[in-house]
C-alpha cells in the first residue's frame, strides 16, 4: 500500500493508516477554510506552519507526565511481587497507548530512573530480588517503544526517558538496566529516546556517584547515537532544579511557569507555530535589492513582526478553544491526572492548560541571513551578531506576549522534519534570488549552522551555544561525526564539557549508521561487506529522534547528503 505522503518519518504503511491520512487532509482544510482568510492563507502559503494542525479545537501538544502525584497503587491490591513488576509495566504501555491518543505529540518521564524506585518503594517491593525480571520487563517496554506503530494505525509513540539523576542503589538499577538492555537490543532497536541528565555532583565528575552511569551512557551513545543529553549546569539550566527539567519529544522545554510550577512535571506545550525566516528574506531582498545590508534587515523585522502578530493571535485562538473543551474530553488525564493540576478539582480546563506554553518556532535563520547580508552568519563576526541579536529581539517579542496576555508564550527552535522541504518546494516558485539556496533542497533547521559547513565540532557548539539562552521552548546542538565513535567516551565527554561550557542547554551526537537486515552488521555501506545483502536499513537523526532514512521527507533526505563531519 503507498503511503500518500511521508511527512512523518515516523510512520509505516496500513489500511488504517492510509484511511486516517485520507481524513486528515480533509479535516485540515475544513480547519483553514473556518479560520479567518489571512491565517489560512499565511499556512497555506508557507509564511508560517500550523503545526499538528489537525490537532486544532481537540488537543494539547505534549506532556512530561505527573506520574507519582495520583499514581493508581489501588491496581495493584492483591498482585504478589513478580505479578506487581509485569503489571507496572504493562500499566506503563497502556498508559502510552491512551495518552499518545489523546494528544498530538510527545510523553515523557522527567525522572524515570527515581519515579520507577518510587513506585517499588511504595508497593515494598526488593526489586534486587528479582533483577531478571526487571530486565525483562524493561527489555519489553524497550521493543515495545521501538517496534509499535499503532498510533493512526501507522506512527510510533513518541516517548522520552530522562535519567541520570538516581538517588539511590534501586533507581541506579533501574538507569543501568534501561541504558544496558537498550545497548543490548541492536542497531534496529533506536526508540525510545533516552536522555541523560548531567549535573555536577551526580553525574559530571569523575567522583559523582552517578559518573559510572554517564560513562556507560557515553559508550551506548558512541554505538546508536542514544541517549543524548541534557546539560544541568549550562547558563540556562543551573538555576532550575535539575530533578524537575526534562525534554519531550525531539527538543521541548518548558520550565518557566507564570502560574506558580518551575519545570517540566505536569506540563507541556499546547500549540507551537513555525515561521519561515526564508521566505522573509527573500520577499526584502526581491522588493529592496539595492538598499544596503542594514536597511534591508530593518525591513526584514519588520515583516517578522507582522506576521508574528498574526501567528500570535492564532496560538490564542487555539488556546481559547482547547480550553473551552470538557474534561470528559481528556478521559486518561481525568483518570490519572497527568497535569500538575488536577483535572478532577479544576473548575476549567484554563486552570490546567495556561500552565502550558504557546509556542513561536523558526526555521532557516542561516539562509535568512545569508539572503539579506550575502554571507553566512557564521563566517562573519558582523554577521554572526546580527543572527544572535535578531534571535534574541524573537524572544524579547515572545516575553512582551507573555507579560501582555498572562499566557506562557515561548520562543522555540522549531524540528523542521516537513518544513524543511515544504518551505522550500513553495519559495523557489516565486523567487529567483542571486544567492542559490534552493538547489540543496532544504532549509536549515532553526538557528543550526550548515550542515555542511565543515566547522569542527567544537567551534559548532560554542557558535550555537549562546542561541540556547533565547530559545526558551526548546532547541537542540548536534555534532556530526563521520563514523560511529566506539568505546571512546572519553572524546564525548571532552564535548559534553565544551557544550556546557559554551551555554548549551542540550546535545545530540549524529553518525550515519547502515544496519545489514541479514546478518546485523553495521557501519557504513549500501552493500553488506561481511554477507553481501544489499538490504540495508539506513538509520539517520531526522529532527531530534532517529528514524529509518526510506521514511523521511524529501526535505531531510535532501539534508541527509549535505551532511559533513564537524
Amino acid at each position: 500500500m503507498k503511503q500518500l505522503n511521508n511527512d512523518n518519518a515516523a510512520n509505516r504503511n496500513s489500511y488504517v493508516g492510509f484511511v486516517y491520512n485520507k481524513g486528515e487532509q480533509v479535516y485540515k482544510n475544513e480547519i483553514l477554510d473556518k479560520m479567518p482568510k489571512e491565517w489560512a492563507q499565511l499556512h497555506r502559503e508557507g509564511y508560517i506552519h500550523i503545526h499538528d494542525l489537525d490537532a486544532h479545537g481537540l488537543t494539547y501538544n505534549c506532556l512530561t507526565l505527573n506520574i507519582i502525584s495520583d499514581f493508581p497503587y489501588k491496581q495493584f491490591n492483591g498482585l504478589n511481587d513478580i505479578e506487581k513488576i509485569i503489571h507496572l509495566f504493562s500499566f506503563i504501555k497502556e498508559l502510552f497507548t491512551n495518552l499518545g491518543n489523546e494528544q498530538s505529540g510527545g510523553m515523557a518521564f522527567a525522572n524515570f530512573d527515581n519515579e520507577l524506585a518510587e513506585v517499588f518503594q511504595t508497593l515494598n517491593i526488593d526489586i534486587f530480588k528479582y533483577k531478571e525480571i526487571l530486565q525483562s520487563c524493561i527489555r519489553e517496554l524497550i521493543l515495545w517503544c521501538n517496534n509499535n506503530h499503532t498510533r493512526m494505525g501507522q506512527t510510533s509513540y513518541y516517548i522520552t526517558f530522562n535519567i541520570g539523576l538516581a538517588k539511590d542503589e534501586v533507581a541506579r538499577l533501574i538507569a543501568f538496566t534501561l541504558l544496558d538492555e537498550f545497548e543490548k537490543l541492536g542497531d534496529l532497536v533506536f526508540k525510545p529516546n533516552i536522555v541523560f541528565k548531567v549535573h555536577k555532583g551526580i553525574s559530571r565528575f569523575s567522583q559523582d556517584k552517578n559518573f559510572d552511569l554517564l560513562k556507560k551512557s557515553l559508550l551506548c551513545t558512541a554505538k546508536k547515537m542514544i541517549p543524548t543529553y541534557l546539560l544541568c549546569d549550562s547558563k540556562v539550566n543551573n538555576n532550575v532544579d535539575p530533578n524537575v527539567l526534562s525534554i519531550m519529544g525531539c527538543r521541548t522545554r518548558v520550565v518557566n511557569d507564570l502560574y506558580g510550577n518551575v519545570g517540566a512535571i505536569g506540563r507541556g506545550n499546547v500549540a507551537n507555530i513555525s515561521i519561515n525566516l526564508p521566505k522573509i528574506a527573500l520577499e526584502v531582498d526581491k522588493d529592496y535589492p539595492d538598499k544596503s545590508a542594514e536597511t534591508r534587515f530593518r525591513y526584514f523585522k519588520g515583516k517578522w513582526n507582522r506576521i508574528a502578530a498574526v501567528v500570535k493571535d492564532i496560538l490564542i485562538d487555539r488556546y481559547e478553544v482547547l480550553c473551552s473543551l470538557s474534561k470528559e474530553d481528556f478521559p486518561t488525564n481525568l483518570e490519572y491526572q497527568l497535569w500538575c493540576e488536577s483535572f478532577k478539582k479544576a473548575k476549567n480546563l484554563k486552570e490546567i492548560f495556561c500552565h502550558g506554553t504557546l509556542s513561536i518556532g523558526f526555521i532557516g535563520l542561516s539562509e535568512a541571513i545569508e539572503i539579506i547580508t550575502g554571507k553566512k552568519y557564521y563566517e562573519d563576526m558582523d554577521n554572526y551578531v546580527l543572527a544572535l541579536g535578531f534571535v534574541k529581539y524573537m524572544r524579547e517579542y515572545c516575553d512582551f506576549l507573555r507579560g501582555e496576555y498572562q499566557l506562557n508564550f515561548s520562543l522555540l527552535a522549531t524540528s523542521g522534519e516537513l518544513i524543511s522541504g515544504r518551505f522550500i518546494e513553495l519559495d523557489k516558485k516565486i523567487f529567483t534570488p542571486e544567492i542559490d539556496i534552493f538547489s540543496k533542497g532544504y532549509y536549515t533547521n532553526s538557528f543550526h549552522i550548515d550542515v555542511d559547513s565543515n566547522l569542527p565540532g567544537y567551534k559548532k557548539i560554542e557558535l550555537e551555544g549562546l542561541f540556547h539562552e533565547q530559545c526558551n521552548g526548546g532547541c537542540i546542538t548536534y555534532i556530526e561525526l563521520g563514523e560511529a565513535p566506539i568505546s571512546n567516551d572519553e572524546g564525548l565527554l571532552e564535548y559534553l564539557e565544551i557544550a556546557i561550557n559554551a551555554g548549551t542547554h542540550y546535545l545530540g551526537f549524529n553518525f550515519p549508521k547502515d544496519v545489514c537486515s541479514n546478518c546485523q552488521t553495521s557501519g557504513i555501506f549500501d552493500v553488506c561487506p561481511n554477507c553481501g545483502n544489499d538490504k540495508i536499513t539506513h538509520i539517520r537523526r531526522v529532527s531530534g529522534y532517529l528514524e529509518i532514512l526510506d521514511g523521511f521527507t524529501n526535505g531531510k533526505k535532501n539534508e541527509v547528503k549535505a551532511r559533513k563531519a564537524n
